[in-house]
């Protein structure tokens, strides 16, 4: 009797062990945004939220880089597999030797411009002449830095946190901010809309794509399944963000609380509608998460002119999207 119970129980132990080799696990993927949580990054978070990784057989953690890091390190030293970058500082970062590939551009326009108060003697951009400018400590000045270099208008550059005191205090005369971001919070600050001058990086021919995803070469070259599954199940949690906007604001103020982020419902909703705006395509004649041939040339070009650049790269070498790649990787 004791004998058949043995057998019986490893039998048992034997099935059991089958179907747990069986199961198929989840691939675990780190990624990271390039600032802190805010609507910037929604469909991340949405993605997260409501079991989309999941479903594409994925196990995905969100990290964060501070205000001093730079999300490009967080491949180079392995913290992250995939990242959201800014065009022109994933080309830099390229250049100075990260093999870096963009293998979705999600932002297809610019979000980025000066302001000054419309009390101010700043009223056009040769105005900006010998004043003090700020622009963010943390990086992603390239492009304004170029524009000015370009009519070559010498600014005093004032280095700033991710806060607008320092222009509402007078301590600058102009500011470079996000459209989604810190011009609403200056109109949040008290600043109407009628007292501020704008003066869009767009419009001065600085039209550059920003947010678009990243990882390393090698990475895409043994991992292009699962990159495609985060890009795909990424796209799904964007949608559900814009038709389900109550529950993404609700969600994105309580991971920025968690954080201990000051946060309003009322910028982050401005922020998702700018954000989705900029990631309109259908206008340049784009498919979803396409880079712009034109767009990438005119990003190398205004960089290199700047001498920002050290080594451009080939667009086919630069842009990869996943569907191509997995695709060549899975043909016979």
């Amino acid at each position: 009797m004791r004998r058949s119970t043995v057998i019986l129980v490893s039998i048992i132990w034997l099935a059991l062990g089958g179907i747990t080799d069986g199961m198929t696990q989840p691939s675990r993927l780190v990624y990271s945004p390039h600032w802190l949580p805010q609507a910037q990054f929604a469909g991340y978070y949405v993605a997260l939220d409501q079991g989309f990784y999941e479903e594409a057989g994925l196990d995905v953690e969100i990290i964060h880089p501070t205000a001093s890091d730079d999300p490009a390190a967080f491949l180079k030293d392995g913290r992250a597999d995939i990242i959201s970058h800014f065009l022109v500082s994933a080309l830099i970062a390229r250049s100075e030797g990260i093999d870096l590939v963009n293998v979705a551009q999600l932002s297809q326009h610019s979000g980025m411009l000066f302001v000054s108060r419309k009390s101010t003697e700043v009223q056009t951009l040769e105005d900006f002449e010998g004043k003090h400018v700020g622009v963010w400590l943390s990086g992603f000045g390239e492009i304004p830095r170029a524009l000015l270099q370009e009519r070559e208008i010498e600014v005093q550059w004032v280095p700033i946190f991710g806060t607008v005191n320092l222009f509402l205090a007078g301590g600058i005369d102009i500011m470079t901010v996000m459209w989604y971001n810190e011009y609403h919070q200056l109109y949040l600050s008290g600043i109407d809309h009628e007292e501020m001058n704008t003066f869009f990086l767009s419009d001065y021919g600085y039209n550059l794509p920003e947010d678009g995803l990243y990882t390393l070469g090698k990475t895409l070259e043994s991992r292009s399944d699962e990159i495609e599954r985060f890009v795909q199940a990424t796209l799904k949690g964007w949608d559900y963000a814009a038709e389900n906007v109550d529950y993404t604001l609700q969600l994105i103020v309580s991971l920025m609380r968690k954080q201990h982020i000051p946060s309003n419902m009322a910028h982050q909703r401005w922020m998702l509608e700018k954000v989705l705006e900029l990631q309109e395509y259908e206008s340049k004649s784009l498919a979803r998460t396409e880079l712009s041939l034109q767009d990438f040339q005119d990003t190398v070009r205004i960089l290199g002119e700047r001498g920002m650049l050290d080594d451009a790269c080939d667009y086919t070498v630069f842009f990869q999207p996943v569907h191509l790649h997995s695709q060549e990787n899975h043909q016979p």
